[in-house]
């Protein structure tokens, strides 16, 4: 759909990787390359992580160094107020979300009214990213192990259209999992996201997949014929320093 003259774009960036990962920090440089203005504010929400001080810390000393300005929200200790809380948020250029608990991010996001602000972020012409629950929390469901065992979570903000399936290529049943939840309804069909790549949706619809890793990819997967689901992997321009 073909948007108003003047209405910024809808972006959103699925991440397999970043500065709590990668070395070489190529896919936070893609990241930077793709938000509006030549010194960005970055805002990291550790929510999933439960404002994890480490995590904070390890993206302020990543992204000090760069040509943006960093900042972290964290939300199990408040302290600006809700009004302050709209407009910091809505100044971002960049939010970039951790990995950790996507169920336990969603609960803490709609209690402190984020949900909502998020939308309003993205209708508004901010760049939403991450890794892991920061990539699963945008679309309508994701493959998780929020509650140990890895399962359906239908639950996600929706902005992004389907369904969601991080460290496809990383982590044991991961792959099978999500196949088995696409083909049987209980999860809508989606993209599943090697270790290393980053793929860039404008609105809902793909526009560029990257990878720091030879061979690693997007995958599009769908419920097929017989009870199967069917994956087709999406080309990856490759990174480089």
């Amino acid at each position: 759909m073909t948007r108003d003259a003047g209405v910024p774009p809808r972006r959103l960036a699925l991440l397999g990787g970043g500065f709590s990962t990668d070395d070489d920090g190529l896919l936070d440089t893609w990241v930077l390359r793709h938000a509006r203005g030549r010194r960005p504010s970055v805002c990291f929400v550790p929510t999933a992580s439960g404002d994890a001080p480490a995590y904070a810390e390890r993206f302020l000393d990543a992204f000090r160094a760069r040509e943006c300005e960093p900042s972290v929200l964290p939300l199990f200790r408040r302290e600006p107020d809700d009004a302050d809380l709209r407009a910091f948020l809505l100044a971002q250029d960049v939010v970039y979300v951790g990995g950790g608990n996507t169920a336990n991010l969603l609960a803490v996001w709609r209690v402190h009214g984020v949900d909502r602000l998020m939308r309003e972020a993205y209708e508004g012409g901010t760049l939403l990213c991450g890794i892991s629950a920061g990539a699963n929390c945008w679309a309508e469901g994701s493959l998780t192990d929020s509650f140990g065992p890895l399962t359906c979570l239908r639950d996600g903000l929706g902005l992004l259209p389907g369904s969601v399936c991080p460290h496809y290529d990383s982590e044991p049943g991961r792959r099978d999992s999500y196949r088995a939840a696409v083909a049987g309804g209980g999860l809508p069909a989606g993209w599943a996201v090697d270790d290393g790549v980053g793929a860039l949706f404008t609105d809902g619809r793909l526009v560029e997949t990257v990878t720091r890793r030879p061979g690693a990819r997007l995958y599009r997967v769908r419920a097929g014929a017989g009870g199967e689901a069917g994956e087709r992997a999406v080309e990856c321009r490759p990174l480089r320093a």
